[in-house]
């Protein structure tokens, strides 16, 4: 990530810190807490390299700020709601905490109602029950637009295949006054910039003969991310954060292109 620099051995310390986060305390304040889907969760080792943006956003903040992340593979805003993961969000809650919520992929999925949330409707709802909650608990809600998959249109240009969720999360944070990351406009420009040929290193693209452990037979997946495609929205993130002006905008470490990597932190032997 382009704001701070790790080894392997720091990588490691790193998960093994995130697979404790949620259970650790933290002064008030001093926590980001997500909420989202499998874009955005953390994963063991032995899925390396698939990453959530979550898993690295800590990267791009002060030493001092906790990254809770609620985030869980497979959940629209509805399952997130009916297996109590709200709930335990709002617990691990403390005044003053920013939550970051990004839902939309799940939500669309018309083939499994149970996820299924239609935008103008029960998604919408949804958000803002999520909005209140925290505003109640006086945390700062921020909504984030579904982050792009790996899309191209017959223009040759990343499209947003999640359109009507991400208007739905624009115009709620327009009428609540709550503060927005446009991460799909975002992330699609960052996969623009870098063409359908080379965004394939943001996402799992992998063939047997690459001998990746967790995809022995290979792997061709444009909504999921690869190390580096995390660590690439985690830095969109993070900007977007530092750009809001939110009293954690100023525990945003500020971007430093000299330390950019383009190789995998779990595959380097440090610089």
């Amino acid at each position: 990530m382009s704001r701070t620099l790790f080894s392997t051995a720091a990588l490691t310390a790193a998960t093994l810190w995130l697979a404790a986060s949620t259970a650790q305390a933290a002064p008030p304040g001093s926590s980001i807490l997500i909420a989202g889907d499998s874009t955005a969760s953390n994963y063991k080792q032995d899925k390396y390299p698939q990453t959530g943006w979550g898993m690295m956003l800590s990267c791009g903040l002060s030493p001092d700020v906790r990254v809770s992340n609620h985030a869980m593979g497979g959940r629209s805003t509805r399952t997130f709601i009916a297996e109590g993961r709200w709930d335990a969000l709002m617990k691990d809650l403390q005044p003053g905490d920013t939550v970051l919520i990004q839902f939309g992929h799940n939500d669309a999925y018309k083939a499994k109602p149970e996820r299924f949330a239609a935008p103008t409707t029960d998604y919408r709802d949804n958000l803002l029950r999520f909005i209140w909650s925290v505003r109640g608990a006086g945390g700062t809600p921020v909504l984030l637009t579904p982050v792009a998959r790996r899309s191209f249109g017959a223009d040759g240009k990343a499209k947003a295949d999640f359109a009507d969720y991400s208007a739905v999360v624009r115009d709620l944070a327009a009428k609540t006054a709550t503060p927005l990351i446009d991460l799909e406009a975002l992330s699609r420009a960052w996969v623009d910039k870098a063409g359908q040929e080379k965004s394939r290193a943001y996402y799992l693209h992998f063939g047997a003969q690459d001998g990746v452990a967790a995809f022995p037979k290979g792997i061709a997946d444009d909504t999921h991310f690869s190390e580096l495609g995390a660590r690439g929205v985690a830095d969109l993130v993070a900007g977007a954060l530092k750009a809001l002006n939110l009293p954690v905008s100023g525990r945003v470490l500020p971007v430093r292109p000299d330390l950019a990597l383009a190789t995998p932190l779990g595959k380097a032997t440090g610089r």
